[in-house]
Parts: C-alpha cells; sequence; structure tokens
C-alpha cells in the first residue's frame, strides 16, 4: 500500500493511473468487438461468404492479440517499477527479543522502543 501511496515521480503515477483507466475501458470494449466479431463470422459462415468470415475471424484474433500484448508489456513495466522502488526505498528496524539476562530497567527500554516505531519501517 506504501507503493501506491508515493510510487515515485509524478510521471509514475499519471502512468499508473492512465493504465488503470485504460484496462478498465478496453477490457469490456474489446471483449463485446471479439464476440460481436466471432458471432459476425458465424453468421457470414451459414448464410453467405467464407471469405468474410475469415476476415472477421483473423480481425479478432488480431485484437486480442494486441489486448494481450499490452497487458502483459504494462503489467511488466509497473512490476519493474515497483521492484525497482523496493529495491531503492528499504526501511528496516531491528527488534531486540526480551533476554532472561537483561536487567529489568533494559527490558523496559525495550520494549518502549518496540512501541515507539514507525508504521512505515518493515519489522525484520
Amino acid at each position: 500500500l506504501q507503493w501506491l501511496r508515493n510510487p515515485g515521480p509524478q510521471h509514475e503515477k499519471r502512468t499508473l493511473f492512465g493504465d488503470m483507466v485504460c484496462f478498465l475501458f478496453i477490457t469490456p470494449l474489446a471483449t463485446i468487438s471479439g464476440w460481436l466479431c466471432l458471432r459476425g463470422a458465424v453468421d457470414h459462415l451459414h448464410f453467405s461468404s467464407r471469405l468474410e468470415a475469415v476476415g472477421l475471424i483473423a480481425l479478432t484474433v488480431a485484437l486480442f492479440t494486441i489486448y494481450l500484448f499490452w497487458t502483459l508489456v504494462s503489467i511488466r513495466y509497473h512490476c519493474r517499477l515497483y521492484n525497482e522502488w523496493r529495491r531503492t526505498n528499504q526501511q528496516v528496524m531491528l527488534l531486540i527479543p526480551k533476554s532472561a539476562n537483561v536487567p529489568s530497567n533494559h527490558q523496559s527500554l525495550l520494549g518502549l522502543q518496540t512501541l515507539k516505531r514507525n508504521l512505515k519501517e518493515t519489522i525484520v
């Protein structure tokens, strides 16, 4: 969630938002268009020329190929950005477990240190 709140430069935020909006609009449009093309191809096979049916099938294959290519490239790009962000934005805090041979004053201090930790830090 931290990456989504602050993924880096403003350009990356706009790209992620734009790709999500495009995905939400293009997915139903590609599905409906593909279904209509295949339905038209079936109708042409039964009632008229096979050449038009083959053209509609080729159009459907091209449509879904382009859609899948765009989806995979977009997902790969955003995964790469996320992995780069994880590599460069590490916040690690070491927690020392309570020990039996540590005096009670030190145990209470260690307990206070763990309560003061920042929520953005990763517990190791």
